[in-house]
Formats: structure tokens, sequence, C-alpha cells
């Protein structure tokens, strides 16, 4: 499904920690909802309820859940952290996306 980096999962236990968020009870949601300048937008944040039809992936504690209709969207993609001279951030490498905007926050199909 969705693949986590160790980058991302660092940088995820990182912000959890920061706003004291316990990885038990806590995941990571990870959506596709439409909008941005390429037609449609990923959604990340956290949430304590998982949901029918959700789906569950697991890096090194991390539990990132994605919603049944954006599981179609986000099938193969890989969830990245990146901090560098360019800037820092998560980022998505999608093999379903058939054009991104100069951002990479939006994407079509």
């Amino acid at each position: 499904m969705v693949i986590i980096t160790e980058n991302a999962a660092s940088a995820v236990k990182e912000v959890m920690a920061a706003e004291k968020l316990s990885p038990e009870d806590t995941f990571l949601r990870v959506a596709v909802k439409g909008g941005g300048c390429s037609g449609l937008s990923y959604d990340l944040g956290f949430d304590n309820e998982k949901r029918v039809g959700d789906v569950v992936v697991e890096k090194d504690g991390v539990k990132l859940v994605i919603d049944l209709r954006s599981q179609v969207y986000l099938a193969g993609t890989t969830l990245d952290y990146t901090s560098g001279l360019a800037g820092r951030g998560f980022f998505f490498s999608n093999p379903n996306a058939s054009g991104t905007c100069g951002c990479g926050n939006s994407f079509s199909v």
C-alpha cells in the first residue's frame, strides 16, 4: 500500500513527542482531497480513531491510516521526510500521479 521511510517515521515520532501524543493511541492519517493547483492534494494529520475501510500501515512504531477512498490514489506511494538546503518536510513519491504542481503538494491522475 504506502511505504513509510525511516526518515518519515522518525520525523512523525518527533512531532508526536513534541505534541505529547501517545504512539499507541494515535495514527498519522493520510488522505487525498480535491483541491490544489493540480486537482488533488495530500492531507496529513493525527487521528485517534480508526474508521471502517481504513488500512493501517506500520513502520517503526508509527501507524499510518488511509481511508477507503484515498487508497486507490495512494497505492504504491512512498512517504518520506527531508531536511536540506531546499527546505524540510514530508513529501510523497506517487507512481499514480500523471502530473504534479511545482511545490509537490498537489497532483493529478
